[in-house]
């Protein structure tokens, strides 16, 4: 692997220790890595000029379900509070299988690159008409983006009280046997991985109890990282305590569910009393603002989870409740929620932005990603602040208040995965051509 320079750029921000905010300055990646910041450095290798350009570290998402791109705005799910959306599209997810698996990964990956994204996670649940795990793993390996997939499941169907129907759901030996084999055959714990698998029963209204507790004692043994769902809306909640007799955050704990090999999506009602013990386990939330507006499920309180010292990251959701996957568009909701529910000094756009960056790497127990310095992964976005997005700005480095919201480059391990804003990887008219197919089989089945 040779080296790159990216030179001259207008702005770096380094998201590093010291939060330092560099002007006219040069990038040199060199095997994968930062090799050095700094102005007037030289290389033997490609030269990427950065002449009115903002460099980022790569954002990362942090919560996503991608199999959902095939099914956007479906009729009957567009207005649906949560539980109500589930039902109108289990029935739909149902007749999907590995191709509409891999289709939607890569798809959604492309989405995801365009705005910044270098690093994403993804919550696979379901796994109908022999579906695999490894079906987003090809995939995400062909589009070049960091990925964290996580082995999801649903084990209580509507006949035992759960939402999803019985033909979704899978028996619990058989989920954590698939859960050994995709962890021993594609985690990958090294410094620089590009794929690291974590364990994810769906939520607390979709798994049993002693799946959750057998679950969390298996991630500890493999030393892989936990997801699920935890208390998204005035729905969860009401579930919790009737069902478990506790908020969720107990529920949580009193299964493993706490502490820095953990992430919950949402947690739009955290108490304060859960905010503190996320707190103090290091527990991570992985806050998905456009689905929660999308979903009438609220303002997730991150003001006071950043101020207590809860890690915080961002996550796009799946694009059948966002309907988007813009991470640059999910900070500046970040950012502008928070300013809604207290004001507008309560966020700043570069507190937004590093929670893009540092703070999702972070959550993702990543901490090679997320902050340009050298040493760390060469994961860099480039967004050209010359355009009519940022035409009178004041502050090129605030991006998330006047700036594009789709990058120049994106660079990901110090490979080139979006050039002068078209995708390198892979042929994008031929993936959505045949997405658009796929897409209309399923519409036409109802």
């Amino acid at each position: 692997m040779g080296e790159i320079l990216i030179q001259n750029a207008d702005t770096v921000l380094t998201m590093d220790d010291d939060k330092r905010i560099l002007r006219q300055t040069d990038v040199l990646i060199r095997d994968g890595q930062i090799a050095a910041i700094g102005q007037g450095l030289t290389t033997s290798g490609e030269v990427i000029r950065a002449e009115g350009c903002v460099v980022t570290p790569g954002l990362v998402n942090t919560h996503h379900h991608l199999y959902q791109n095939l099914t956007r705005a479906v009729p009957g799910a567009q207005d649906a509070l949560l539980f109500g959306w589930l039902q109108r599209l289990y029935p739909i997810w149902s007749r999907f299988g590995p191709e509409e698996m891999f289709i939607s990964a890569q798809l959604g990956l492309v989405e995801l690159a365009l705005s910044g994204c270098t690093l994403s996670s993804d919550h696979l649940y379901l796994y109908p008409n022999g579906a695999r795990l490894e079906d987003t793993i090809h995939a995400a390996a062909e589009v070049g983006l960091r990925f964290h997939p996580t082995r999801g499941a649903m084990s209580i169907g509507e006949s035992k009280g759960g939402l999803p129907p019985d033909h979704l759901v899978e028996e619990e030996a058989a989920i954590l046997e698939d859960m050994i084999r995709v962890v021993d055959g594609f985690h990958d714990a090294s410094e620089g991985s590009m794929c690291r698998v974590g364990l994810a029963p769906c939520s607390p209204f979709s798994v049993s109890r002693e799946l959750m507790r057998d679950t969390a004692l298996l991630a500890r043994d493999k030393g892989v990282m936990l997801h699920t769902h935890l208390a998204e809306n005035d729905e969860d909640i009401a579930y919790s305590e009737a069902q478990f007799g506790c908020r969720p955050g107990q529920y949580a704990e009193d299964l493993g569910w706490t502490g820095p090999d953990v992430w919950h999506a949402h947690c739009v009602k955290l108490n304060p009393r859960e905010i503190d013990l996320f707190a103090r386990s290091r527990t991570g939330v992985a806050h998905c603002p456009c689905s929660n507006c999308r979903l009438g499920s609220g303002i997730a309180p991150v003001r006071q989870m950043r101020d207590a010292g809860v890690p915080v990251g961002l996550g796009v959701d799946g694009s059948a409740s966002n309907d988007m996957a813009n991470l640059a568009g999910e900070a500046r909701q970040t950012m502008l929620l928070q300013r809604v529910a207290q004001g507008a000094d309560a966020m700043s756009a570069y507190e937004a932005l590093e929670i893009a960056t540092r703070g999702g790497a972070d959550v993702l127990g990543r901490p090679d990603c997320g902050r340009l310095s050298p040493g760390k992964r060469a994961d860099l976005a480039i967004w050209d602040v010359t355009g009519v997005a940022s035409s009178g700005s004041w502050d090129p480095a605030a991006l998330l208040l006047a700036g594009p919201n789709q990058v120049r480059h994106l660079i990901v391990e110090g490979r080139s995965v979006v050039r002068d804003g078209q995708v390198t990887t892979l042929d994008l008219p031929r993936l959505l051509e045949h997405h658009h197919r796929l897409a209309l089989k399923l519409a036409e089945g109802g």
